[in-house]
């Protein structure tokens, strides 16, 4: 069925047979057919994307979001934190403004972790890249268990009840005053441009690289290699590529498209959805960060609750997918 992308799969395959004179059969067509495919595909998603939500992040600022937030109850907090970190995708570099600002503000712990796990995990990169190589309906369903597991999550630590666990210092830090700035329509829009080349000038490198790497996994990698290390066979596989996740720093545009490449040789989605999400949640740095004004103890029960969640959504991704 023809979708909007079809040009696209057109172009590449002339591009191969007729510019490169190349069978699309072979190691080296199929993964040339792969690239040129990809690259435009997914910058384009991604441009449209980065867009729409800079637009409406203009209606989030962090102060809004830290009044937004602020006094409400277990749940319905966690569920509002993480659904706001959906349309406010902040770097890890603003996890300490953002941690310090929420707290001082008022805002539960477990709301506040509700809030910072969806805001990486659940961003507009992930779910352009994922919408475009396999699909709206899989970008929706990691969009349900990312969302889902940071309510979880933030719910679990706010009933630890680890206040105490958190740097004094965080509580002795004024909290800067309100900056409520009426923006009419149009300075939205130009600020959505501004972020979308932004955020676009960054991370294409990052894609145009990981679609490289997929595209050579997609020709050259035997597909008997990869499933034999994390196939359905594998009981382990879910764990062992979070595990692998955890540690490790990679920007998520570069990461899902070597995902794509993984799922078409054997590797289920599940599996290779799971290490995404700990690379994009638990990144290094991003924890580095965050122990600047975490104790080791609750960063600790941090890695550990988001780790526990993560193999138990890849589980539940290769049942249902």
């Amino acid at each position: 069925m023809p979708s909007i992308f079809t040009p696209y799969e057109w172009f590449a395959r002339w591009c191969v047979e007729r510019v490169f004179g190349l069978d699309p059969a072979t190691r080296l067509g199929s993964s040339l057919e792969f690239f040129l495919y990809d690259v435009p595909k997914v910058l384009t998603l991604l441009v449209m994307v980065s867009f729409i939500v800079g637009t409406l992040q203009t209606w989030f600022q962090p102060e809004a979001v830290r009044r937004i937030l602020g006094g409400r109850r277990r749940f319905f907090g966690n569920v509002a934190g993480a659904g706001i970190g959906i349309f406010t995708p902040f770097c890890s570099c603003s996890a300490v403004p953002l941690f310090i600002g929420f707290l001082k503000g008022g805002v539960p712990l477990g709301v506040t972790f509700s809030y910072l796990i969806a805001a990486p995990m659940v961003n507009e990169v992930a779910v352009a890249l994922l919408w475009g190589l396999f699909g709206w309906r899989i970008a929706l369903t990691y969009i349900g268990f990312g969302v889902a597991l940071a309510i979880v999550g933030g719910i679990v630590i706010g009933l630890l009840k680890l206040e105490k666990w958190v740097e004094p210092f965080v509580w002795e830090v004024p909290l800067g005053a309100a900056d409520v700035e009426t923006m009419p329509l149009r300075a939205r829009l130009k600020e959505g441009w501004r972020s979308m080349r932004e955020i676009v000038g960054k991370v294409w490198p990052y894609v145009v690289g990981g679609i490289a790497a997929g595209a050579f996994i997609h020709g050259y990698v035997p597909g008997d290699l990869v499933v034999r290390w994390a196939g359905p066979g594998n009981p382990f596989a879910v764990p062992v590529a979070v595990l692998l996740g955890v540690p490790l720093y990679a920007n998520v545009a570069g990461v899902l498209p070597i995902t794509e490449a993984l799922v078409g040789k054997g590797m289920p989605l599940g599996t290779v959805l799971a290490f995404t999400m700990a690379v994009t949640a638990l990144s290094a740095p991003e924890m580095i960060i965050l122990r600047n004004v975490l104790r080791p103890q609750l960063l600790a029960v941090f890695i550990g609750v988001m780790t526990a969640g993560i193999i138990a959504v890849g589980y539940l991704f290769n049942v249902i997918l």
